[in-house]
């Protein structure tokens, strides 16, 4: 994810607790809570060499939510731990004791993907294999000839599911009601890495070059092309229907 000077600002502790009882004027907050929450696992900012604590935005941001969890619903912080594990998977936590959701995926008004929705922090979303059957709609065997035939995978090094899975997930649940299995989608699965290919042709260029932004543009790149092919193939399968009507 990128990070602006802003978000990268860290504060001590003093500046901490000034900025909550700044947004928090009724609150008792005191510096011995801050580190309570620490000492419980909550947050956790980073030392410096010689110890002094420095919090970052996100950091900042979890103090918010445990203040206001605890001042609006009476939340135990056992339940909160549990909130702020799901917010760091990238579910929407709940705002009582129910089960957190998976965020609702985004398109443009044309139903296809945008530039934004190829950027690498909207992958950042995990979820387990429970919560990926249950809010795909699809059951245990699809979700198993999905991973056999390499349409869907867990994330790299982790037990986990992203995003993409999920959006996979979905459209395959979709089609299996129409009779089309996991085994049929193949032929998509080359045809996407194909794209990927010729994208890759495109940036790797761009990366590599000496130039100062260098990374920033071959990412930009990427985007753009992407959300274009998927536009273009959508296009292409539409114009292709007119035949079947």
């Amino acid at each position: 994810m990128r990070q602006s000077a802003a978000s990268r600002a860290r504060l001590t502790i003093g500046q901490a607790l000034a900025d909550l009882k700044a947004e928090f004027p009724d609150e008792d907050i005191k510096e011995s809570k801050i580190r309570f929450l620490e000492a419980e696992g909550l947050v956790e900012p980073e030392r410096t060499p010689s110890g002094y604590r420095k919090y970052s935005v996100d950091d900042m941001e979890r103090l918010r939510y445990i203040i206001r969890m605890q001042r609006e619903h009476y939340l135990p912080l056992k339940v909160i731990r549990e909130h702020l594990d799901a917010i760091d998977r990238g579910l929407e936590p709940p705002v009582s004791n129910s089960q957190p959701t998976v965020p609702r995926v985004a398109f443009g008004a044309d139903g296809t993907p945008g530039a934004e929705m190829f950027r690498s922090e909207r992958t950042d979303l995990r979820i387990s294999r429970r919560e990926l059957i249950k809010t795909a709609g699809i059951s245990e065997e699809i979700l198993d000839q999905l991973e056999t035939y390499g349409l869907i995978k867990l994330r790299a090094g982790a037990r986990h599911y992203d995003g993409d899975a999920l959006v996979i997930a979905q459209a395959a649940g979709g089609l299996a009601a129409f009779g089309l299995e996991p085994r049929h989608l193949r032929a998509f699965k080359t045809a996407a890495d194909r794209e990927v290919g010729l994208i890759e042709q495109i940036a790797t260029p761009i990366r590599r070059s000496r130039e100062d932004g260098a990374e920033g543009r071959a990412a930009q790149a990427i985007e753009e092309m992407a959300a274009l092919s998927v536009r273009l193939h959508a296009a292409l399968v539409k114009s292709g229907l007119r035949s079947l009507r």
